[in-house]
């Protein structure tokens, strides 16, 4: 959780209002998955450019438990993270 680059502020205020940020819409954000002998690489690649400063590793693939992603919280614990369900929160321009 604490990988995921998110501003402190935006953090904050999401905090406040019970809003997990996985949940939002995001425009200009990319989450790729490469081979591992690869990650680093793209990252370096990724960072030449301004828009992928913030590029960064955020997890790794395991075979169990398949299909699944699990974060891991800022408190220590772990939660699974289900598809978003419903209609989602309107961006607001």
């Amino acid at each position: 959780e604490s990988e995921i680059p998110v501003q402190k502020k935006v953090r904050a205020a999401l905090e406040i209002l019970g809003l997990d940020p996985l949940a939002l819409a995001n425009e200009g954000k990319l989450c790729a998955i490469a081979a591992e002998k690869d990650a680093d690489r793209l990252i370096k690649t990724m960072k030449q450019d301004p828009a992928g400063r913030e590029a960064r590793i955020i997890g790794r693939v395991i075979r169990e438990p398949a299909g699944m992603v699990i974060l891991k919280t800022e408190s220590g614990g772990r939660r699974i993270v289900d598809w978003p369900s419903g209609e989602p929160i309107p961006r607001i321009c």
